[in-house]
Formats: C-alpha cells, sequence, structure tokens
C-alpha cells in the first residue's frame, strides 16, 4: 500500500508521524535497491561508470516517478523556511515542473548554449536549488559564488570563467553593474527580487510566462558540470571543474553510510550556498538518497535560530561546521527539546574532541566527522556502525585509496605523520575533480608519484582511522619539533575561558619560531587579568596535551579572521606576526 506520512500542524511545532510507514516495507526495498545501491556500487567499484548521466533525469526524475507511483514516503523533497514565517515546500514533481522552467529560461530567453557558464551570487533562497537542477537539464555549467562576495570578486570571477550570464540579487546588483564594462563574455543579467531593475531580466516574472515543457539533455559522465573557486594558499582562486558523474554520483556512499540518509529523512545542512558543501550536503547526498533537504534562510549566524529551528521542524539529519558546534554549545541548549534530531554530521574543518564530548552531554548524540576538498568527494568519514575516535576524521570512503606519503610520493609506516594523499595511479577514481580550469601547471603541482596530495598533513593509526595534523603551511616548527594547530586548539578549547582560539608559528630569536595562541574569551572571563590567565592556560596546555606545544605567545582577540564559510583564517594571522601583512 502507499504510504500517507501526517503532518499535524500543533502550534507551530511540526511532528511527523511515522506510524503509516510500516506499510511500506515491501517496495522500500525494491526502491532503494533501485536507485541508492546502483550508485553505491558505482562508488564501491562493483559497477561501471555509466557513459552518460545527468542527476536531474538520472535521479531526480527518478524520485518523482516513485513518488507518483506512491512508492516514497510522503516526505518533501524540498523545504524552505526563513526568519519571517514564509515557507516553500515542493515535491519532487514540483521540484521538476519548476526546474523545467528555470532551464527554458536560461535556454531560451537567456540564449544560453549547452557548454556556457553561469555565476550564480544568491544567499539561501528557493531559486538557487531550481538553478542548480536548471543547469543540469541544460547541460549548462553552474558556477556558485558566496554571496559575501566583493565587486572587485565577483570582475574575477567574471573574466576567469566567460560566464555569459550572471544570477544575484538586489543587494548585490550594483557591484555587478560598477565591473560590467571590463566583462566582455556577460551576456545576460538575471535578478532574483520583487521588483524590476534596469538591464536586468526578472526570474519570477520570467516564471509566469514561460512553459515547463523541457527535455533534459544527454550528457556524459565525465562533461563538466559545475565549477568552484577555490582559494589557494597563494595566488588568485583556482577553478575546479566536477563533472556531472563525479559530483552527481560521488556522493551515493557517503550520503547513505556517514549522512545515513534514507527517504524518510529530512536534512539540514547550515552552509552557504557558495561553499561546496552546499552541493554536497544540500543538493547530491540527500536527493540522490531520495531525502528532503531542508534549508533556513539564515542571514546571520545565530545559535538561538539554530537551535530554535531544531526545535520546530521535524529535522532528522544535521550538519554544520565546527565554528557553529563550538557556538551551540556554549548557548546551553538544555532548554531545547530536538525531537526528532537522531544524525549529526560535520565537516569544513577539523572538530575538537571537547565540543564533541559537550554536544554529547546536552543532546545525547554523537557528532560524525566527514573530511573532504573541493576537488574531492568525501576522503574520510566517521560511518554508520563505526567507532567513533574523538579527534580522527574517521576512514577512506570508497572508492578512494588513501594513505599517507611522504614528500617523494612513499607511503610512511602506521602512525607516522606525512602528506594526506588519495592513490590516483594506475586509476584515477571517477569522483575528483577533472582540472583546474586553464591552470595545467597547478593541476600537475598536486600530484606525487601515483597520488593526488590533499595538502593537509595526517597519521594513520593501525585500525585505518586518519587524524588530521594541520594544512601543511599551518604546521609550526619550534626548536625541531613539529607541532600542528589544531591538538593546541583542541587542547585551549577544554578550557573554560576559551570561546575559541586560532594557532600560528610567531618569529622568535631563539627558537626561529614558536607558539602562539589568539583567544577569544568566554564572556565571563573577559574582566579577569589577562597575565593571570595567559599563565593559566599555558599550565593547562602542558597539562592537556606535551608540554613542548604550549603556546609561548598569548594574544587575547574580540574575534579570529575566518573566511565566507567561517573557517579560520590562520594565514593573515600568521602574516600579521611574521610582518607580512
Amino acid at each position: 500500500g502507499s504510504c500517507h506520512v501526517t503532518l499535524q500542524l500543533k502550534e507551530n511545532c511540526l511532528q511527523i508521524l511515522r506510524s503509516p510507514c510500516r506499510l511500506f516495507h515491501g517496495c522500500n526495498r525494491l526502491l532503494t535497491s533501485q536507485i541508492i545501491s546502483y550508485y553505491d556500487s558505482v562508488n564501491r567499484c562493483e559497477k561501471e561508470l555509466p557513459e552518460y548521466f545527468n542527476f536531474a533525469s538520472d535521479v531526480l526524475d527518478k524520485w518523482l516517478q516513485l513518488e507518483k507511483d506512491g512508492r516514497r514516503p510522503a516526505n518533501p523533497a524540498f523545504w524552505w523556511v526563513n526568519d519571517e514565517g514564509e515557507e516553500v515546500k515542493w515535491s519532487f514533481e514540483e521540484l521538476g515542473f519548476l526546474s523545467r522552467k528555470t532551464a527554458n529560461i536560461l535556454s531560451e530567453t537567456c540564449g544560453l548554449q549547452r557548454g556556457d557558464r553561469v555565476i550564480a551570487v544568491l544567499p539561501r533562497v528557493p531559486e538557487w536549488w531550481l538553478l542548480n537542477v536548471a543547469c543540469m537539464r541544460a547541460g549548462i555549467v553552474f558556477i556558485p559564488g558566496t554571496s559575501q562576495l566583493t565587486a572587485k570578486d565577483i570582475l574575477y570571477r567574471l573574466q576567469a570563467s566567460k560566464a555569459k550570464c550572471i544570477v544575484t540579487n538586489d543587494t548585490l546588483a550594483p557591484a555587478v553593474e560598477s565591473v560590467m564594462s571590463e566583462c566582455r563574455f556577460l551576456k545576460t543579467k538575471l535578478i532574483v527580487a520583487k521588483g524590476s531593475r534596469d538591464g536586468w531580466l526578472n526570474l519570477k516574472e520570467l516564471f509566469a510566462v514561460t512553459s515547463a515543457d523541457h527535455k533534459c539533455v544527454k550528457t556524459r559522465s565525465r562533461d563538466p558540470m559545475l565549477i568552484y573557486f577555490t582559494s589557494g594558499s597563494t595566488g588568485s582562486p583556482k577553478m575546479v571543474v566536477q563533472s556531472h558523474g563525479s559530483y552527481g554520483i560521488g556522493f551515493a556512499t557517503s550520503g547513505r553510510y556517514w549522512m545515513n540518509l534514507t527517504p524518510s529523512d529530512i536534512m539540514w545542512n547550515t552552509s552557504d550556498t557558495g561553499w561546496v558543501k552546499a552541493a554536497w550536503s544540500s543538493v547530491f547526498a540527500p536527493w540522490i538518497n531520495g531525502s528532503c533537504v531542508f534549508v533556513h534562510s539564515l542571514p546571520e549566524f545565530k545559535p538561538a535560530v539554530i537551535a530554535e529551528t531544531l526545535s520546530r521542524y521535524p529535522i532528522t539529519t544535521f550538519c554544520t561546521a565546527p565554528t557553529a558546534y563550538r557556538m551551540l554549545v556554549q548557548h546551553c541548549l538544555s532548554s531545547y527539546k530536538f525531537m526528532s534530531l537522531k544524525h549529526c554530521l560535520s565537516g569544513g574543518e577539523a572538530l575538537n574532541p571537547e565540543v564533541m564530548e559537550q554536544w554529547k552531554i546536552q543532546t545525547g548524540l554523537d557528532i560524525y566527522e566527514g573530511y573532504g576538498q573541493t576537488e574531492t568527494v568525501t576522503i574520510c568519514a566517521n560511518m554508520k556502525g563505526m567507532k567513533i575516535k574523538p579527534g580522527s576524521l574517521g576512514k577512506a570512503v570508497p572508492p578512494y585509496d588513501v594513505q599517507i606519503i611522504d614528500d617523494h610520493g612513499t607511503v610512511v609506516p602506521v602512525g607516522k605523520e606525512g602528506n594526506i594523499a588519495i592513490r590516483v595511479q594506475p586509476e584515477r577514481p571517477f569522483c575528483m575533480f577533472s582540472e583546474y580550469m586553464d591552470n595545467p601547471e597547478k593541476t600537475a603541482a598536486c600530484m606525487s608519484g601515483n597520488f593526488y596530495v590533499t595538502g593537509d598533513r595526517g597519521i594513520m593509526d593501525e585500525e585505518g582511522y586518519v587524524w588530521f595534523v594541520g594544512r601543511s603551511d599551518d604546521i609550526i616548527n619550534s626548536s625541531g619539533y613539529r607541532i600542528g594547530p589544531f591538538e593546541v586548539e583542541s587542547a585551549l578549547i577544554q578550557h573554560p575561558a576559551v570561546m575559541e582560539s586560532a594557532v600560528v608559528s610567531s618569529p622568535d630569536p631563539i627558537r626561529g619560531e614558536v607558539v602562539k595562541a589568539f583567544i577569544v574569551l568566554a564572556p565571563a572571563f573577559v574582566s579577569h587579568d589577562p597575565e593571570k590567565l595567559t599563565q593559566d592556560l599555558q599550565q593547562h596546555v602542558k597539562k592537556v596535551t606535551a608540554p613542548y606545544k604550549y603556546p609561548r605567545k598569548v594574544e587575547f582577540v574580540q574575534a579570529l579572521p575566518k573566511t565566507a564559510t567561517g573557517k579560520i583564517q590562520r594565514k593573515v594571522l600568521r602574516n600579521k606576526e611574521w610582518g607580512k601583512a
């Protein structure tokens, strides 16, 4: 029988009553085996990568069909909310209808051809998801950017990518207009806004007059689908090209076994649309597993809003960055009840064990950490059924063969520090970036022997768990000791005075360089005597970790420099220390 999930509205508390789903097992297995298992087995190298693949026609339209046949729980495909109490909910059928309309707008109204590029610089608005799917349908390459980009950033991206179309909102339209004259490839500007604007096509107005009849193009698995700009430690951001097969199929396994997703789950990932994690956890992983993508517009990051949303909506799976978990555990969650939440994930930078422990005390839930890059899919993760070792990134996720290598491309012994790397010879995994566009030198430079080198340092233990030490360029070398900033930061955060910290190298006449900690204090400690506090913290680190790692210099700051995606920019602090600012 088909399954009707009843949504009961109790004064702003949505509960999904799951009892009728018992009817569901017969067809559930069938449906899971059809879509999820097929792509999972491609990831496990048990089946060949199909020559042709398109996420819209091969995944989304398949779920749409199962939904029509009553063979998927009555869970939305997409559920968006904002602070004003507005909600948007789409089934797979509605997502199909609206994304086909959007594909026609791009191809017909904007005159874009297959292979052309579109830049979307938008906050978390429903249209971002439509554009994403519409580009797949039309064979257009989609280039997301965070809405924190400046006019200069936008100009660089337009020129480097030769994009023919840009989509943005009222806030950023003036920035685009200010650099227009220097972008000779740009043909069309689309705006997502209520009112119209001179020189811009209005997406909302075009919806009203565009047909939803659209035939999805046939794309090869290896054809480009996405380009992400990624900031290197040096030079301008590089363009990372991901293919239809790489991101379209490459998250089937981590979606199923790390994110634990099924067709009855509702997944909320807080990432900014400009960050690759939005593609991972707000597009590909949930939808290939038939789950609902939940989005909150989150104009700014407030712990209270996060906690409120987790208690008000039936979110089962939650993913956010370590910085956010750090803020949440300090927010005291005891007054909230997360009724439906059962699985928590983290990625983006390493998660301090202390934060995991606090989260577990306050919510009863573990945090499953995963690790990957813009150039890859999930490299390592703490997967279902594995024992969690706090502070570790988990184990390699298929199809990757992850090894720790030295600078000559040779695998180092267990327990020895080296470069975290992925084997690409004799066979390169299908779910890796195609290239850094227009930059063959950089593409070649990240290879060492038979490996792709991540630029992160780590250690592998005897059970195959990978432990993160730091970005290669963040490592501190003091009196011949190599010190990873992450372990010092993890020690510091165990002290009640520390809200957040960043550890970098600082010049020292005797030792060459020493450990320096920049610390944001918890409100209760701001008035304390800084000298005494510094000594307390130094003693604390000596006790918690090896004494040679303690910060010989400490500076208390109001805030730490962060990227648009919330990652701590140790490089900024390091350059300031070394007078390279």
